[in-house]
């Protein structure tokens, strides 16, 4: 086998690149994840200001 072969049947059975994958892929859900919880959070945080302001507008 020349070395060339050799090579790319040594990265292709090195599973350290495939571990680096898994951890990127993982680390863009959560992040997705986090993203999204935020922004819903950020939603029922305004839905609560505006109800005080209506409030506070109204009297209270």
């Amino acid at each position: 086998m020349n070395k060339f072969t050799q090579a790319i049947k040594n990265f292709w059975q090195d599973e350290e690149g495939l571990t680096i994958v898994e951890y990127a892929v993982a680390g863009a859900l959560i992040a997705a994840a986090l993203v999204a919880a935020f922004l819903n959070l950020g939603d029922a945080v305004e839905n609560v200001i505006n109800g005080l302001a209506t409030t506070i507008n109204n009297g209270g």
